[in-house]
């Protein structure tokens, strides 16, 4: 027979059937489950197979010899009776015999067995203790004959996934399931994304995490083909699709590395998991920075003790191999092809990372990388990266920034004077931050309160340090002349020069 040597050798299940059980014995009777889907008795014991695709709705079939069937598919009839032919008793019996191809056997009695005999036809050999092959044989004719339909296909998915979770469950190696994907494939389901999605849901779900990892390992080793519908990589695979979990559950780096870990293997993941990376890549750097703000913020209230030098070089080496490996992922996209439209998302993931770990330089560059491959830029996000650099005093950077608001709108003017405003008061360059006030003040953009006493307390430390009155008198006369401040007296203590200094503004 074609399938006597064919799936349940390989599966090693113990899936075929026992000829010692004698025809009359062999009549499957079959009553509805409670949790919608097949219950087959047999004389010899039960089994009870569970779909959860189907929703319930029961249909009657009665025959001689007191053989009662109760089946649950999904259906938008009403309930209805019907006789059950002579044809399905005699494949299951014609087909147990193995004397002939499954295909002959079927092919005669095609006429005589209607959707649903063939649909319990299936679930009857893919059941404990009968011939599993028998079942792929059969889905093979009903597809050559043009006879799957949406719900026969669903059952032949839930079967294989009721396979692929028993050898989950005894611990067969990755290989076998890999196997089962490949005998699918041999009979016209094709163990596409979808399918493979499945089956790492089930090894996710089981809590077998390493499992799912050596799965998509030997996936991409054969070079089972997932995406043939889509070559420029949109819709995914199982590297990303398994890094995408991994995400769910707060693991960002860990699906960096597999990414990184199977590339470097030589393996070739799908494009589109280097995507997924590069969005992991970001979410850490994310929680990193949020991690270390709380950091500092208990150690300025006390509760900690300050980071030290080794602290500051360990947290700068591990943001810095973060941005690496997000460097290197948007490398591995172009090198492996990647469609023109998928440039922009790069040059967008680059720039996040580079956001969220405060590199000025290499924001801005991302931001014309962008414009220069046709996708503009939040305006929000200039703003961001205009405070970044002006928090770090990058002056050519924030010139170049500065030009957009020669054509902005009043209201986005405003808005982004501000960001550069508080981006120099964070970064502690107070004279800038000084400057920028008065020339918001001149175009009649007026500062948030709490920015303009961030600055001008800067000032005061700044007098204190060295001397220099000009520009606080300079600011503060400008916040007059707006009635931001009332006319006020100015004492100071210069420490350099021993002496009180009294002005009226």
């Amino acid at each position: 027979m074609a399938y006597a040597n064919g799936f349940t050798p390989a599966m090693k299940m113990g899936f075929v059937f026992s000829s010692q059980i004698s025809p009359k014995q062999r009549y499957p009777l079959v009553y509805p489950s409670s949790k919608c889907g097949f219950l087959l008795k047999f004389n010899d014991g039960s089994f009870k197979y569970q779909n959860p695709l189907f929703v319930a709705k029961p249909i009657s079939i009665k025959r001689k010899n007191s053989v009662e069937l109760d089946q649950f598919v999904t259906s938008d009839d009403e309930e209805e009776e019907e006789e059950m032919g002579d044809g399905f008793l005699e494949a299951i019996e014609e087909l147990e015999r193995m004397t002939r191809e499954p295909s002959d056997v079927l092919e005669e009695m095609n006429d005589r067995l209607s959707a649903k005999e063939l649909q319990l036809v299936l679930v009857y050999f893919s059941q404990d203790g009968r011939d599993s092959w028998c079942a792929l044989e059969v889905f093979d004719w009903l597809r050559k004959e043009n006879r799957v339909d949406k719900e026969t296909m669903e059952l032949m998915v839930a079967i294989m996934c009721g396979w692929v979770k028993k050898l989950i469950m005894e611990k067969h190696g990755v290989g076998d399931v890999v196997d089962l994907l490949v005998d699918m494939d041999c009979v016209g389901l094709r163990p596409g994304f979808s399918m493979i999605e499945k089956v790492i849901s089930l090894y996710w779900d089981m809590g077998e995490k390493d499992g799912a990892c050596l799965f998509v390992q030997e996936v991409l080793r054969r070079g089972i083909a997932c995406n043939e519908d889509d070559p420029d990589g949109h819709k995914g695979g199982p590297t990303g699709y398994l890094a995408w979990k991994m995400m769910a559950e707060g693991d960002y780096r860990g699906a960096v590395r597999l990414v990184v870990r199977f590339r470097e293997a030589g393996l070739k993941p799908e494009i589109y998991s280097y995507l997924v990376a590069m969005t992991a890549v970001v979410k850490e750097l994310n929680e990193f920075a949020k991690a270390l703000r709380k950091m500092k913020s208990f150690a300025r209230a006390g509760l900690i003790t300050e980071f030290d030098l080794e602290d500051v070089k360990l947290t700068e080496k591990y943001q810095s191999d973060l941005l690496v490996d997000g460097a290197r992922l948007s490398k591995w996209v172009i090198q492996d092809g990647s469609p023109s439209s998928l440039r922009g998302v790069i040059h967008e993931r680059l720039l996040a990372m580079y956001i969220c770990a405060g590199r000025g330089i290499d924001a801005e560059k991302q931001l014309w990388e962008m414009k220069l491959v046709g996708k503009e830029a939040d305006g929000g996000l200039y703003d961001i990266v205009l405070a970044i650099c002006a928090s770090q005093k990058e002056a050519k950077s924030t010139a170049r920034l500065m030009t957009r608001l020669e054509v902005a709108s009043s209201p986005q003017k405003k808005k982004s004077m501000s960001w550069l405003l508080r981006g120099y008061i964070k970064g502690g360059h107070f004279s800038e931050a000084a400057e920028t006030v008065m020339k918001m003040l001149e175009l009649g953009f007026y500062p948030e309160y709490l920015d303009r006493v961030a600055v001008m307390q800067g000032l005061r430390k700044r007098i204190q340090q060295y001397g220099n009155l000009d520009l606080y008198i300079k600011l503060c006369k400008s916040l007059s002349e707006a009635n931001l401040i009332g006319p006020c007296l100015v004492y100071l203590y210069v420490r350099k020069y021993k002496l009180w200094v009294v002005k009226m503004i």
